[in-house]
C-alpha cells in the first residue's frame, strides 16, 4: 500500500501557456508501474510539490480517459505557484494522491448537462466535459457557459474555439464588460446574466459550477430563480484546501471537510452555510 503522505515523482513533459499567469503542465510518472496504474475520477484532485518549496492542491484538469499523463492547470497567485511557474519541461516534481471524491458520471447518464464556468474555475469542469465526450452517446443535450474578466483571461482557447463549432453541443461564451476586443463575437456581461437569457432545459438536466466565488454563490442563486432544484446543481470548493486530508483543518466549513467530504457538493448540501463558504 501506498504511503499517501510520500509523493511520487513526475516529470514535466511539456507546459502550455494558458493566460498572462495561468499555465497547463503535462505530467508523466518517471516510474513505469505508477504511470501504467495510476487513476482518477474527474473531479479529483491531487498535491503538487516543488522540492524545498512546498505543496499545494490542484484539481487534475486532463480526462481519466486521457491514459499516461496528467495534465494540472496553475494559476500564478503565490509563493508555491510562483515556484511552480518557474518550472521547465524535463523538471522533476511530486504527486500526491489522488484525493476527494468526484463528479457522478453513473448519474448523469441519459441527462442534459450544463456546465458553467468562470475563468480558472474551468479547470475542473474542463476534465468532466472531456471525460463526457469520450462517451457523448451517454448524454443527451450538453450546454456549456464559459465567461472571464477579459480575452486574456480565457483558458484553454483552442478548446473553447473547438467547442464553439461542434455541432452536438452548445457552447455560450462571454466577456466581463470592457474585457472584450474589437473582434470578439461572443456575449459581453457576466456569467450569471447570461444564465438569464440562455435557454436552458430544467428538466432531466444536472448542472455543474466552478469559478471565482462570487461568480458560484450568484449562479447559484439564479439557477434557484429558474427553477432548478438544488439537488440538480452540482459545485467545487477546493479552493480552501491545503493537505488533501483532512488534518490542517484549513478547509473545515459548517461540519464539512472540503478535501475528505468533497471538494463535489450539492447546493443542496451546502445551502445552509453558503454565506461561511462564499
Amino acid at each position: 500500500m501506498r504511503d499517501i503522505y510520500i509523493p511520487d515523482m513526475a516529470e514535466i513533459e511539456d507546459i502550455k501557456i494558458e493566460t498572462r499567469d495561468v499555465k497547463t503542465f503535462k505530467l508523466v510518472f518517471q516510474s513505469k508501474e505508477i504511470r501504467s496504474n495510476f487513476s482518477f475520477s474527474a473531479g479529483q484532485f491531487i498535491e503538487f510539490s516543488v522540492p524545498r518549496i512546498g505543496e499545494s492542491p490542484f484539481c487534475v484538469a486532463s480526462a481519466p480517459s486521457d491514459r499516461g499523463y496528467i495534465e494540472c492547470s496553475v494559476k500564478k497567485i503565490g509563493k508555491v505557484t510562483d515556484a511552480i511557474h518557474m518550472l521547465e519541461v524535463g523538471d522533476i516534481i511530486g504527486i500526491r494522491g489522488p484525493f476527494g471524491n468526484c463528479f457522478p458520471i453513473e448519474e448523469m447518464k441519459g441527462r442534459n448537462l450544463i456546465f458553467i464556468g468562470g475563468g480558472i474555475g474551468l479547470v475542473p469542469l474542463r476534465s468532466l466535459i472531456r471525460e463526457v465526450f469520450s462517451m457523448r452517446n451517454e448524454f443527451k443535450d450538453i450546454f456549456i457557459i464559459y465567461g472571464a474578466r477579459s480575452f486574456n483571461d480565457l483558458v484553454y482557447k483552442d478548446e473553447l474555439d473547438e467547442w464553439e463549432t461542434r455541432g452536438d453541443i452548445k457552447t455560450f461564451l462571454t466577456l466581463d464588460p470592457g474585457g472584450e476586443t474589437e473582434d470578439w463575437k461572443g456575449e459581453v456581461g457576466l456569467v450569471p446574466d447570461l444564465l438569464k437569457k440562455t435557454a436552458l432545459l430544467k428538466d432531466n438536466s444536472i448542472v455543474f459550477t466552478c469559478g471565482p466565488p462570487v461568480m458560484i454563490k450568484l449562479s447559484l442563486i439564479t439557477l434557484e430563480e429558474l427553477g432548478f432544484s438544488p439537488s440538480q446543481v452540482i459545485t467545487t470548493l477546493e479552493m480552501r484546501m491545503k493537505c488533501g486530508i483532512g488534518k490542517c483543518g484549513r478547509c473545515n466549513v459548517g461540519p464539512l471537510y472540503v478535501c475528505k467530504d468533497g471538494p463535489i457538493f450539492t447546493y443542496e448540501q451546502i445551502k445552509g452555510f453558503v454565506e461561511d463558504i462564499f
